[in-house]
């Protein structure tokens, strides 16, 4: 942690990334790790730094396509750099990844925020049928009030107007949302924006000497009730 946290006052809504953040990016190449020669890890790795790559060169070009495209893209990418040539392999991949497992501690902590009053949102890249079955197979639907994709604006995050399409969607002001992510880069984004951010560093990742810089670091969503000042089984209007 990285100041008191009773300074993460005023804030009206949580808005979450998706991959990473909620869902666990690696989960489709673990459940497929024998059919890919115990090199799970190799690929995953390869196969999310691709996608977001893609992302970015996306944006700069002007040239959006949605995020279920780059995501065949990058895999295709990572399964030809480490020589598989397996169609069905790949088919196997992308089904698991759209519907992605849950990190355990996500429905507690989202049915917590909730009984606080604190509005719950996605904010992804992910495209909406992405998003819309990541959250089914997670049982999430009652524990969100929105699930923003970048699609209908046509450009990914960081770009401001991605961050923009939450304070439109919920009605609130930048500095009442707390954001958080897994990934650095989003996280500098969405604290540049003017949210208040928690950066969940899984990982132990080392941060990047860009502007913007989270208010809290820490490993696990379990940590950002007690950052909201939520105590255990408390239910407020907030």
């Amino acid at each position: 942690m990285m100041a008191d946290p009773a300074s993460l006052t005023d804030i009206r809504a949580c808005v979450f990334d998706a991959y990473g953040t909620l869902f666990d990016v690696a989960a489709a190449a673990s459940r497929s790790s024998p059919a890919l020669d115990g090199r799970h890890q190799e690929l995953s790795a390869l196969w999310r730094s691709k996608q977001l790559e893609y992302t970015w060169l996306r944006s700069l070009r002007g040239d959006y396509v949605d995020f279920w495209h780059i995501t065949g893209e990058a895999l295709d990418f990572a399964m030809a750099s480490l020589g598989f040539e397996d169609p069905a392999l790949r088919t196997r991949l992308m089904e698991l990844y759209f519907t992605l497992d849950a990190y355990p501690e996500v429905p507690h902590t989202l049915r917590r925020l909730r009984a606080a009053g604190l509005r719950c949102a996605i904010l992804s890249n992910g495209s909406p049928s992405m998003l819309i079955a990541a959250v089914q197979q997670a049982g999430l639907e009652d524990d969100l009030d929105e699930a923003i994709s970048v699609d209908p604006i046509g450009i990914y995050k960081p770009h401001p107007s991605v961050y923009q399409l939450a304070v439109d969607r919920l009605r609130v002001e930048a500095r009442q949302i707390c954001f958080l992510s897994s990934n650095y880069w989003d996280v500098s984004g969405a604290a540049y924006f003017g949210f208040r951010v928690v950066w969940i560093n899984r990982s132990g990742a080392r941060r990047d000497p860009t502007p913007g810089e989270p208010e809290f670091e820490v490993t696990s969503l379990d940590a950002l009730p007690a950052l909201l000042g939520i105590a255990e089984g408390e239910a407020n209007d907030v």
